[in-house]
């Protein structure tokens, strides 16, 4: 039977969604479509370029962005001498005894005259901030452009914004003394295990790594124990960077005691070879 719009078959309009971009290009294009969640330059920059691809220079013109992030972060921190960064989840909210005391930590060493950094965001990173600024001291936020909107605390002397997660990192590092780690998820892991790989490959020196919370990190330093130092994947000596604690007073008095003074000049003990 020849179709007619009498017995032509009703279809349902195609409302899947559209393909994943394969290219920059494509991305470009996507993005600029309405309501559809944002690409950020991490994203774009890490994207394989494709033989099809229309912006096969764009990689080098986004070395220019890069290196302007570099050259502002180091611009905006270059007064920070005595930092101490301070990570942990975002999820933890006000009443929760690990934000009551990362606010504590934060207070202490601020009255200690330390410096503290954190990501800017909520949590713990709020947390610390604000025990910065209860004591009247410099605070600081390092905060990270993400697909979906984090906003600054409202406990920054100094708030940044980075686009690149690589650049961020390297902030924390350059003008941290040492980290204190609170219980978080991957981000937290991800600062904690690049701190570690850094000391144990002498690009740092004199880095104290603070872990907060034993009941939280007990489990992974067992297994750290049992299969990385029982396999000889680390040394014992690697596991001797570790400070594990659940006092505010202990994790600062150990930051105090294995840091350059406070006010002291320079930071060269930290740095490993210029």
């Amino acid at each position: 039977m020849a179709e007619t719009k009498a017995n032509k078959p009703t279809r349902k309009k195609d409302i899947s969604k559209p393909p994943e971009p394969k290219t920059v290009a494509d991305a470009k294009k996507r993005e600029r479509q309405p309501g559809y969640w944002q690409l950020t330059d991490d994203e774009v920059l890490l994207r394989s370029p494709e033989p099809e691809d229309d912006y096969k220079t764009s990689d080098s013109w986004r070395v220019l962005r890069i290196t302007s992030e570099f050259i502002s972060g180091f611009d905006e921190l270059a007064t920070i001498t005595q930092g101490v960064s301070i990570f942990g989840s975002a999820r933890t909210h006000e009443g929760d005894e690990m934000y009551a005391a990362a606010r504590e930590v934060g207070r202490l060493l601020a009255e200690a005259n330390f410096e503290i950094i954190t990501g800017g965001g909520p949590g713990i990173m709020e947390a610390a901030n604000r025990g910065a600024v209860d004591a009247g001291k410099i605070s600081v936020g390092c905060n990270i452009e993400l697909p979906f909107e984090q906003m600054p605390n409202p406990y920054l002397t100094k708030s940044l914004s980075f686009k690149y997660f690589f650049v961020r990192k390297t902030m924390f590092i350059k003008y941290s003394n040492a980290y204190i780690i609170f219980p978080g998820g991957f981000g937290t892991m991800d600062e904690l295990f690049e701190a570690l790989t850094l000391i144990q490959t002498r690009k740092i020196r004199n880095f104290p790594v603070v872990l907060f919370g034993s009941t939280y990190w007990r489990g992974l330093l067992a297994w750290l124990t049992s299969m990385m130092l029982h396999e000889k994947m680390i040394s014992p000596e690697d596991l001797g960077l570790i400070h594990l604690t659940d006092s505010p007073d202990d994790a600062v008095k150990f930051i105090i005691r294995t840091c350059k003074p406070p006010g002291s000049a320079g930071r060269g003990s930290k740095i490993a070879d210029k």
